[in-house]
């Protein structure tokens, strides 16, 4: 055994959070250790966010052929070439790979251990027979996708995001367990793809969006092809490679769906397995890590972060936890703690839907005085130039303007919503929309007409065409 390797902090997990704590670290002087026992860049970069979008990316390029009528050119549908797409999405992550790998974070003077790291201590880990003292632990191994406790899932092939990516072969019918962000995206790609599409969801579609715009992504779904089955019962799986079949329950009748392929997205386990977390001292359950607002563990020289440590499960989220780490333990601001008030989720859809801060539903059950207003893309002129007015934004504020939260359903969603999360972080009232100068014709001036739509009903009223007519007399 060779002798114990002594940092100030030991990150344990390589994904999105792990890599950001260690490369803030290392940079700002502290000796780090990291170790990761599978594949660098974690799940977003392998599994999840790299390869949807890639996916997602190619499944657009097939859809633009089908719709190019409207601008007068010739439509036609596209020959899609699966092995092809299955280049483009490794691609995408090989490229992006070098930035995450072993070697550009030894070259930045991090010590990487390949392999899977246990507790022996409350400030040791062992790593393949290499010991690991540090001064500060954090815990960034992330979570994987669980399969629900279906009859007979458990002998039937399925896929989850960690393998759908690897088909090389378009399946001929995907059957999708989960109406989430992740099955409704691998839906729409896959159904855009050629592929024939079923997704079986137990309540609703993308169920923490509001219902208004998720309409609007459900409608687009329904005309691409996808069949949606919601509010069903899944009774039983059964099947081998090639044929599956499903038997669900709606409306107390009993039917079968048959397909190709079966994709599970119906749910994620936080990964402690391994880690021996009790011999540290470190409080867990079946959620994750157990931290209080500064994502400090009941071990108090050890933090966690991520989707381990049981909150929103998001790559950006993983990101500002590795802000709040470096903030409380290289620079000792005990007091920095997470603050979600902000934090905005995207489901990349076509159209996509971006949301931050309350859901309409959250704010009347927190406050009283709330008020909504929407505005529709088809009376934005860019959006009527690229034919694309299904969008809608809504606003959710208190009764003198504090926002709350925001919604947009529409082409670059989740680009746009980046306002409405500045505005929620800095705690603004909807008024300071209204007075930005937005560059015209563009899709982000939704922003300002929505807040002007705020002070319509005032603004035009009885009691103001009385102020101005009385003032126009003094003109």
């Amino acid at each position: 055994m060779s002798d114990t390797l002594k940092v100030d902090l030991c990150v344990i997990g390589g994904g999105s959070g792990g890599l950001s704590v260690a490369a803030g670290a290392v940079q700002m002087g502290a000796s780090v250790a990291l170790v990761e026992r599978h594949k660098m860049g974690g799940d977003c970069l392998n599994y999840g966010c790299v390869p949807s979008k890639a996916l997602i990316a190619s499944a657009h390029e097939a859809a633009s052929h089908r719709s190019s009528g409207d601008f007068g050119i010739d439509q036609h549908e596209p020959g899609v070439d699966f092995s092809k797409v299955h280049t483009h999405v490794h691609g995408v992550i090989g490229a992006i790979a070098p930035h995450d790998s072993v070697e550009r974070f030894e070259d930045m003077g991090v010590t990487v251990l390949q392999g899977a790291a246990q507790f022996t201590g409350k400030r040791e880990i062992e790593v393949n027979g290499q010991k690991v003292r540090a001064k500060w632990f954090v815990i960034s191994t992330g979570s994987r996708a669980t399969a629900p406790p279906i009859p007979g899932l458990d002998a039937t092939p399925f896929l989850t995001n960690e393998t759908v990516f690897d088909l090389k072969a378009a399946p001929a019918h995907l059957i999708v367990i989960g109406g989430g962000p992740i099955g409704i995206e691998m839906a729409q790609a896959h159904r855009r793809l050629g592929c024939k599409v079923t997704v079986l969801e137990m309540f609703g579609i993308m169920g923490k969006d509001d219902p208004d715009l998720v309409q609007v992504v459900r409608k687009r779904l329904l005309e691409e092809g996808v069949d949606i089955r919601e509010a069903i019962k899944i009774n039983q799986v059964a099947g081998s490679d090639g044929k599956i079949t499903v038997t669900i329950e709606a409306d107390d009748k009993t039917e079968q769906v048959e397909g190709s392929h079966l994709l599970i997205a119906a749910g994620r386990a936080p990964v402690t397995d391994g880690l021996e977390l009790d011999a540290a001292g470190i409080a867990y359950d079946k959620k994750g890590i157990t931290v209080d607002k500064g994502l400090r563990t009941s071990n108090k020289r050890v933090f966690a972060i991520g989707d381990v440590a049981g909150g929103p499960q998001f790559t950006h989220v993983a990101g500002y936890h590795a802000g709040v780490i470096i903030r409380r333990v290289l620079f000792r601001m005990f007091w920095a703690k997470t603050d979600y008030r902000a934090l905005p989720w995207v489901t990349y859809t076509d159209p996509e839907l971006a949301h931050v801060g309350l859901t309409e539903k959250d704010a009347r059950e927190k406050y009283s005085d709330v008020r909504t207003v929407s505005w529709s893309f088809d009376e934005n002129d860019r959006a009527q130039a690229e034919r694309r007015t299904e969008g809608l934004i809504k606003v959710v504020a208190r009764k003198k303007g504090r926002i709350l939260g925001a919604s947009i359903v529409a082409p670059h969603a989740g680009e746009l919503i980046l306002p409405w999360v500045l505005a929620i972080q800095n705690k603004m009232k909807i008024g300071a929309m209204t007075g930005i100068i937005a560059p015209y014709p563009t899709l982000g001036e939704v922003s300002k007409r929505v807040a002007g739509a705020w002070y319509t009903p005032s603004l035009f009223s009885e009691k103001t065409r009385r102020v101005v007519r009385f003032l126009m007399r003094f003109a």
